[in-house]
């Protein structure tokens, strides 16, 4: 059975107790729309500064590394992979901007997908709508590529991390 919310949009399944079939309906259409646009251009904001980052100190942390030098002393690489270059060339930078380098990258995977879920919030009407007999439904699609979207920006991230990890143990 199907329900209209405040907004005037048909609901794909029964409400929950407070009227919404889903908790992104539980706020004000216009509302959820503006943060969605909101975080939308963080998202692009944050690549758009990683790629600056990036082309700026010639690489990043995560494909770089932490090494010991002949006289014992730490040093931190970034590498970057350029067309020219398959093999990617090194940087020595200082431990700080490594550091840097290395959590911004960790951020790109979760600033992309809060990006696409909420892309995803701005296109689920219209999904709902149309994907209507079809061998699954809507609500069954959102769920599941939203699911999709966070357990491998989980597993990108926990990785990035436990490398993160380990290259500050070598030290």
């Amino acid at each position: 059975m199907s329900t209209i919310d405040a907004d005037g949009v048909m609901l794909a399944q029964p409400s929950l107790g407070n009227g919404a079939a889903c908790p992104v309906d539980r706020m004000p259409r216009r509302r959820r729309n503006q943060i969605c646009i909101i975080v939308i251009a963080l998202g692009l904001l944050n690549f758009l500064a990683y790629t600056l980052g990036y082309s700026a100190i010639g690489g990043d942390a995560v494909n770089g590394e932490v090494i010991r030098g002949a006289n014992g002393e730490v040093e931190y690489l970034v590498r970057g992979q350029f067309i020219q270059y398959r093999e990617g060339k090194e940087r020595k930078v200082p431990r700080g901007l490594w550091l840097y380098s290395y959590l911004h990258s960790i951020t790109v995977p979760i600033t992309s997908a809060a990006l696409v879920i909420s892309m995803l919030v701005l296109a689920r009407p219209h999904i709902l709508a149309t994907m209507r007999g079809t061998w699954f439904s809507g609500v069954t699609f959102v769920t599941a590529f939203g699911t999709i979207v966070i357990v491998g920006t989980l597993f990108i991230v926990g990785l990035f991390t436990w490398q993160l990890i380990e290259e500050l143990q070598k030290v």
